[in-house]
């Protein structure tokens, strides 16, 4: 069954986001979003972490659990999803005192 799902990629390869917009619609620049089944999900899903490169990318979608979806997350981020109890929270990473230097 179909069902709808929500992409953000960052930073990817051109070649990566003219795929995305087959399958989804990018209503903004670098966000998709689109009705797609579960096995186009993971083909995209597979083709973002294969060419994600330096760019991050998060992936969510409708699941059966207690918030009603699920993220999946690709890429060097400061943010990444951590099960708490069987939610979902979002942890932040710290930045090292190099990359704040780099900022």
């Amino acid at each position: 069954m179909a069902s709808m799902i929500v992409l953000s990629a960052t930073a990817v390869p051109d070649h990566l986001r003219g795929a995305l917009s087959r399958w989804l619609l990018e209503v903004t620049p670098e966000l998709y979003i689109g009705t797609v089944s579960a096995r186009v999900r993971e083909e995209l899903w597979a083709s973002v972490t294969a060419c994600a490169d330096d760019g991050t990318a998060v992936l969510a979608y409708p699941s059966d659990n207690e918030q009603g979806f699920e993220l999946r997350t690709a890429g060097t981020q400061r943010r990444r999803p951590a099960d708490f109890d069987g939610l979902t929270l979002i942890a932040f990473r710290r930045e090292s005192k190099e990359d704040a230097n780099l900022v």
